[in-house]
């Protein structure tokens, strides 16, 4: 394959990936490209004569494809548009009107409650007087200071996106390639020189079939990698490269999204925010943020360090929508959309080398997260604000891209930046979680009040390390003999472990109503639409076929937002792509590990077509 023949196109810059942190390095950079009576400030040197050619590839079939409501201080994103109302300039958003911290309690008598954990739901049962009353709820009577985001937006992504996208295409001075995979970035020694484009016309193993259409090579100066936690370029770099001495990218979580029209009885204002922890498991935290017109984003985050080997998000998810806290509010509504994405929640310590001979790393696969504050939309957008700003000093001396030019300009603005000073504060934030939900909640409180002076110091630790057997859940509620039947059973039906398991452990089954409360095959096609355009390889492939057989937790089936991952033949897992919306949990889910210059397991996630699209979330 690497010696076909390709095409070749020339750019001053290639993008992967449009999301917060590429759309903030686009306004920024078009905003400088041009003066005043039109021509060109920053001159072309591919097209001399015109305004920089930048193009920007992203794997979604739209630009609005963010699966995620936000809540934002948006203080960086408001410095990039000056004397706008954004609120009332970008589709769905809101200003913030009022912010609710919740502490659930376990109402149905199913979570795993430890004795630390029964000491947190009595410590909360007797705050209950000093805070508005929800039911089987606490209220926390005050919200720290570092979780407070008021003054700040609620916003869509999908929608945000489309509203900057919008205008960046209409300026006509970047192009915008959705539904474009990225393969793979290219390299002249260490050096990168552009990217490929995914090969079309391939069977499902990518080899050339009816129509083969190579992928075309992209050759730019700067290649500015955008593309999230599990992107295939940015993942490229990691295992070239490899992380900073003492970093690592053990925290994760994936975000299981809705979004819901409310009933008409909802008295929630648009710009409410609800943040929740206890329920349904300690580990799992919640969110619910009110739009106009009576819709609200909605969903749970389940996290790398939570140890249990049955991890599903959907079902977990239904059991929070119905908490009677939440529940009283949409209690009859309608679920108008559905999505998932995993989340890179190492912050700065996962921050990989930003930058190299010929690119450029943003967002948050650069470590941008404020795993403090649990923000980083506007942190991401702030990344690619101050490399557009490099850029600018770098294209306007006649200066090239390379690492020690690319240090000087970015590098040493991030480590200069206020954002740099905040996720420094939020380093070690939440390492106590990697013992237990109620030290985590310590740390976390500790680092917050302190202002990260005070720490628990616990070493983070990959998911090879934190993933209990399968045996050990084998209690007073699932007896050997039951777990080996259920196991057994679903291997059969070529389904997840973990409803049996539930069922097994008291959890009550989900009143599906078609309306609200569905299936999550039904989910699927909800409000959006799950697409596999042909031609292209699968994207999700098992590379080490015997570690798979080997495995007896298969913790990418048991939390696969959509399972596209199924049990398969002789042990390895079966991927269906016409179910999978490329959240990316299977990248950093899988309990084994493979040797690696970074720590990964045994799933590769590719480029690839396809996914949920709605731009509602």
């Amino acid at each position: 394959m690497n010696e076909i023949e390709r095409q070749k196109m020339e750019a001053d810059i290639v993008c992967v990936g449009f999301g917060p942190a590429q759309a903030g390095f686009l306004t920024t950079l078009t905003a400088a490209m041009n003066n005043p009576d039109g021509t060109p400030a920053l001159e072309s040197r591919v097209m001399p004569g015109m305004p920089l050619q930048v193009l920007c590839y992203e794997r979604a079939d739209d630009i609005g494809f963010g699966v995620s409501g936000v809540v934002t201080s948006g203080r960086s994103i408001r410095e990039s548009f000056p004397g706008v109302d954004l609120a009332k300039e970008i589709p769905n958003a809101s200003d913030i009107t009022e912010e609710h911290v919740l502490y659930l309690f376990d109402h149905v008598g199913a979570s795993n409650r430890t004795f630390s954990t029964r000491f947190m739901d009595g410590t909360f049962k007797m705050m209950r007087p000093f805070g508005k009353k929800w039911p089987n709820a606490t209220e926390l009577p005050f919200i720290p200071g570092f979780l407070k985001k008021e003054p700040g937006l609620v916003m869509s992504m999908g929608q945000f996106l489309s509203w900057v996208g919008a205008q960046l295409m209409g300026s006509g001075l970047v192009q915008i390639w959705p539904g474009t995979p990225v393969t793979a970035p290219l390299f002249d020694g260490d050096r990168v020189i552009g990217v490929r484009l995914a090969d079309q016309g391939v069977d499902r193993k990518g080899n050339p079939d009816v129509a083969y259409m190579p992928g075309m090579d992209i050759i730019a100066p700067l290649t500015v990698v955008a593309d999230g936690p599990v992107g295939a370029v940015g993942r490229a770099l990691n295992d070239r490269f490899g992380l900073p001495e003492g970093n690592s990218q053990h925290d994760w979580a994936v975000g299981m999204k809705a979004v819901v029209e409310l009933p008409e009885s909802c008295t929630l204002k648009p710009g409410t925010v609800i943040h929740t922890l206890g329920f349904p498991e300690p580990e799992i935290f919640g969110f619910l943020y009110v739009y106009p017109d009576r819709t609200a984003s909605m969903g749970i985050f389940v996290p790398s360090w939570w140890d249990s080997p049955i991890r599903t998000s959907y079902r977990y998810l239904q059991h929070w929508m119905m908490h009677p806290a939440i529940w009283q509010h949409i209690q009859g509504g309608t679920l108008r959309s559905w999505g998932a994405k995993s989340l890179l929640e190492s912050g700065i310590r996962g921050e990989p080398y930003l930058c190299g001979d010929g690119f450029a790393r943003i967002g948050e696969g650069s470590g941008s997260t404020n795993v403090l504050t649990n923000s980083g939309v506007d942190e991401a957008w702030r990344t690619g604000v101050i490399l557009a700003q490099a850029v600018i000093e770098i294209w306007k001396v006649g200066g090239s891209f390379r690492k020690e030019e690319l240090e000087k300009a970015y590098v040493a603005r991030r480590r200069t930046d206020r954002q740099n000073k905040e996720l420094e504060v939020a380093r070690k934030a939440r390492d106590g979680f990697q013992q237990s939900f109620f030290k985590g909640m310590m740390g976390e409180g500790f680092t917050g009040l302190t202002g990260g002076k005070i720490n628990l110091n616990v070493k983070s630790k990959p998911n090879d390390k934190i993933v209990r057997p399968l045996d050990s859940l084998v209690d007073g509620k699932v007896t050997a003999e039951k777990l080996k039947e259920a196991v057994e059973s679903c291997e059969k039906e070529k389904k997840p472990l973990h409803d049996a398991i539930m069922d097994l452990r008291g959890w009550p089954q989900i009143p599906l109503d078609g309306t609200l409360l569905m299936s999550q095959q039904d989910a699927l096609f909800k409000g959006g639409k799950v697409q596999a355009a042909g031609g292209f390889a699968d994207h999700v492939r098992f590379i080490s076929p015997d570690l798979c057989a080997s495995c007896r937790e298969k913790t990418c089936i048991e939390l696969c937002s959509a399972q596209a991952i199924a049990p398969g033949e002789n042990g390895v897992p079966a991927f269906d792509r016409e179910k999978c919306v490329h959240c990316g949990v299977c990248v950093w889910s899988c309990s084994k590990l493979k040797d690696q210059p970074i720590e990964q397991g045994g799933i590769d996630f590719e480029a690839g077509s396809g996914g949920l699209h709605s731009n509602e979330n």
